[in-house]
């Protein structure tokens, strides 16, 4: 196969097996120069996997990745040298300062000599840590360690970066700050590809890979899988008794799914108009108080999806 110079991530029937389980089953993508990617799923769908396959650090089962052009599974340290990578589990050293990890992992890149003070600067500064230079690295806030561990991985300024959900277990404001920073690297033509298992995370990112079972369940942009995935009305139910309601509205007929959302449900009907019939059904089971109104989805279409492929099968 030879390599494709259309874009600087390119999955082609990407598979990873150990032994009789299949993590990765048969992926195809393609990831746009300053492009945002977030590959969404549960724990356990595959996403990290993939990402050690595109970085190699796995060999695939079968398939190809290939990034800047280059087969990883043939020049895997040629590639490497395109990419940055974060892992989902934080890796810098607890009992080195904050420029001491910066300068070790500058060594471990390869970064100039003359570049070296400049890039630690800028990484410090992007970090919210200046003033905290000499700090050890574990009186930090969650937060700020996973700025510094995203720091780190770009000291040598690579094309390509990979975040292995970046974000997981630090608190929602700090979650928030590192999705603007991964904004602005995308703004200066720096190529993304996260994993989360966070739904709200899928908002963020300019195209989606869903993926569960190993398979991509869908693939497109956070409006595109809204608008042409979900199907159906989806409807905000607020009314008396959330427990009973959910109780007598699941199987009810035209009723795809629901879901508690703090105080309503949210009700998936298989076509518009179905309100009247919600109304009623809940009235005549005693349950009062009840107001609907249709809403657009958010990551309804997501869990839904996810849902679907976890009885149905997931297809690419």
């Amino acid at each position: 196969m030879s390599a494709p110079d259309i874009a600087p991530v390119v999955a082609r029937g990407l598979t990873k097996r150990f032994q009789n389980f299949v993590a990765v089953d048969h992926i195809s993508f393609e990831v746009k120069r300053g492009e945002i990617m977030g590959f969404i799923g549960p724990n356990g769908a595959g996403k990290s996997t993939t990402i050690r396959m595109l970085c190699g650090l796995l060999r695939p089962s079968e398939g190809a990745a290939f990034i800047a052009g280059i087969d990883v599974a043939k020049a895997p340290e040629a590639a490497r040298q395109k990419i940055g990578y974060m892992s989902q589990k934080f890796s810098l050293y607890n009992d080195l300062s904050v420029t001491e990890n910066l300068r070790f992992f500058g060594g471990i890149y390869r970064v100039p000599r003359a570049e070296l003070a400049e890039r630690i600067r800028y990484a410090i500064d992007m970090a919210g840590l200046s003033g905290r230079e000499d700090a050890l690295v574990s009186d930090l806030a969650g937060g700020w360690k996973q700025r510094l561990a995203l720091g780190a991985a770009i000291l040598h300024r690579p094309p390509i970066l990979f975040l292995d959900e970046p974000t997981s277990g630090v608190d929602p404001v700090s979650r928030r700050r590192f999705w603007d920073l991964i904004h602005d690297l995308a703004a200066n033509d720096v190529t993304i590809l996260v994993t989360t298992h966070y739904m709200d995370e899928a908002e963020y990112c300019d195209r989606i890979v869903l993926i569960n079972q190993g398979r991509i369940v869908a693939m497109g942009s956070p409006s595109e899988l809204k608008r042409t995935q979900l199907g159906g009305d989806l409807l905000l139910v607020e009314c008396d008794h959330i427990g009973q309601a959910i109780h007598v509205l699941t199987g009810a007929p035209g009723v795809r799914d629901v879901a508690a959302f703090g105080n309503a449900l949210h009700v998936l009907m298989a076509s518009k108009g179905g309100d009247g019939a919600i109304r009623q059904v809940l009235e005549r089971n005693g349950i009062g108080g009840v107001r609907i109104s249709s809403i657009q989805p958010g990551l309804d279409v997501f869990v839904n999806l996810v849902a679907r492929s976890a009885v149905n099968g997931a297809a690419p």
